[in-house]
């Protein structure tokens, strides 16, 4: 059934009740006298009982119309709260965020950014998961994510990618190891080391292989994974050297783990994606803006790394 009480009744009860007089319910409403006194009698026409007694100028509400306005107040409540959500989303005050990353930011710059990024938007939530390059990128084309870190090259329809700037290699190693005691290591004296390197589907494992080959290093990959997170985590438990981007290495550097920068020209490529086409979010740009800027700040994490 059709309901016989329209918004417009609802505005002329509240305001007549928080001012008392039907001339303050017309000024509050910014419409006419008249128009604030048919209101009332149509609303009270339509719900079949009275809802002011008229004393002097003033509107003394019924027992029936205070009930009303118990249940009409918290309405408006709700109202405004909307209007400040509102407000708040406009201006990136408020309002949710879905990111996904790839494992080899999701301990090091991911985390540092959207620790800045929230540290401004007290209000806004975070939804972040760590994923494969791919499988992100098919998760972004279906907008289940609002902005990702991905690996380059990468391929996928529906997807906007904007590359990030190179990340180099570094070599991480036990601390005890004696090339730890290098400012920089190049590729020629990992010739003979234990080698953990990510699978062969990777393209920086491609790029490392070449190198190796066009220098005649001949390292023994005695473990492979996808991961470099688990790279790196492997190097912390003894069990080899690997190469990985700085970036992802600085995250486990310490007593027991050194990372030196590689002497040749080595690089990660990387990208942010969003949903495409229509219009990106406001927070994922900001976002991808708040990322950018800590991935510049840390361009000087080689030198970090060489002290």
């Amino acid at each position: 059934m059709k309901s016989t009480v329209s918004f417009g009744l609802i505005e002329a009860f509240r305001s007549v009740m928080l001012v008392g007089t039907v001339v303050g319910a017309a000024r509050l409403m910014n419409v006419t006298q008249p128009g604030v006194s048919r209101s009332i009698a149509l609303l009270e026409l339509r719900i079949g009982y009275k809802l002011f007694e008229r004393q002097g100028r003033r509107l003394v509400p019924t027992p029936e119309g205070e009930a009303l306005y118990r249940e009409v107040e918290p309405l408006y409540g709700n109202l405004e709260r909307i209007a400040q959500a509102a407000q708040d989303i406009g201006r990136q005050r408020a309002g949710a965020l879905r990111i996904a990353t790839l494992p080899a930011f999701s301990q090091s710059v991911v985390p540092r950014t959207i620790a800045r990024f929230l540290a401004l938007r007290p209000e806004v939530t975070v939804f972040v998961q760590s994923l494969p390059s791919r499988q992100i990128a098919d998760m972004v084309a279906t907008r289940q994510f609002d902005v990702a870190v991905v690996e380059l090259p990468l391929s996928r329809p529906s997807i906007s990618i904007e590359p990030l700037d190179p990340v180099p290699l570094a070599v991480v190693m036990p601390s005890k190891h004696p090339l730890a005691q290098k400012r920089r290591v190049s590729l020629r004296e990992l010739d003979g080391e234990r080698m953990i390197l990510l699978s062969q589907h990777s393209y920086v494992r491609y790029q490392i292989e070449e190198a190796f080959a066009e220098l005649g290093v001949s390292a023994k990959a005695v473990i492979e994974t996808p991961t470099s997170v688990i790279a790196c985590a492997l190097v912390a438990a003894g069990a080899g050297i690997t190469l990985v981007a700085q970036l992802t290495a600085e995250a486990f550097a310490g007593p027991d783990v050194a990372v030196r920068p590689v002497v040749e020209s080595l690089t990660s490529r990387y990208a942010v994606i969003f949903p495409y086409p229509g219009k990106r979010l406001a927070l994922a740009e900001t976002f991808a803006d708040d990322l950018r800027a800590e991935m510049h700040k840390n361009r000087g994490g080689e030198e970090l790394t060489e002290s």
